[in-house]
């Protein structure tokens, strides 16, 4: 096939065993070719605004920039980006902040060799890729309560085990304002306690440890 036709692909991933095994499979293409690689989110900017490739294929937590927040710097200068979402992290708020920031796909890195494949010609050719049980998950996600950004940041400290009083100290408000949030929180994860917060927040992917 003419150097022209192939798709060109970008992968980022901060495990270089990673890299190397998307690279063995898309190699053996001939429709595709690998441009760049990048181990961390910083790597991931610099080199798409170089290449500018066809496809990114990326993970969604890397080392110094974040998936999500690379994302949004790469459809903020390119907004045609074609992005697929390759991780190990199925919670339905790490799929929803994923596609929400404006990834054209998203793939476990539990899927078959073929599904990957597929997945990169489906974005290509300017389609969404969205597995059934992504879209499941995606669909869950959008039939819950929101958190508001200082809920967030409430419950991120809760997890980092802090009390209402440091974590009053550490937000600069009053300790009767963090109860506040932390009933809000309670009450849109559908549970009864700060433990039961944390556990669900964590299998959700809404705060990282």
């Amino acid at each position: 096939m003419n150097q022209s036709n192939l798709i060109r692909i970008l992968i980022a991933d901060d495990y270089p065993v990673v890299r190397r095994g998307l690279e063995a499979i898309i190699e053996f293409e001939q429709d595709m070719s690998i441009v760049g690689q990048a181990r961390n989110g910083r790597v991931l900017l610099e080199a798409f605004r170089q290449l500018q490739p066809d496809v990114t294929l990326m993970d969604l937590r890397m080392p110094e920039i974040g998936g999500v927040e690379a994302i949004c710097a790469i459809k903020a200068e390119f907004e045609n980006a074609r992005i697929i979402v390759l991780t190990s992290y199925d919670g339905d708020e790490d799929i929803y902040r994923g596609l929400q920031a404006g990834a054209k796909g998203y793939l476990l890195k539990g899927a078959e060799p073929d599904e990957l494949l597929e997945a990169i010609r489906v974005v290509h050719n300017g389609q969404k890729y969205i597995p059934p049980v992504v879209g499941a998950k995606l669909l869950e996600r959008m039939g819950t309560p929101e958190l508001s950004q200082r809920e967030l940041q409430v419950l991120q400290l809760i997890a980092n085990g802090k009390s209402n009083q440091e974590i009053a100290t550490a937000l600069s408000i009053a300790e009767g304002t963090v109860k506040f949030h932390v009933n809000n929180i309670l009450g849109k994860l559908g549970v009864s306690d700060r433990t039961q917060a944390v556990i669900v927040a964590l299998k959700r992917g809404i705060v990282i440890l």
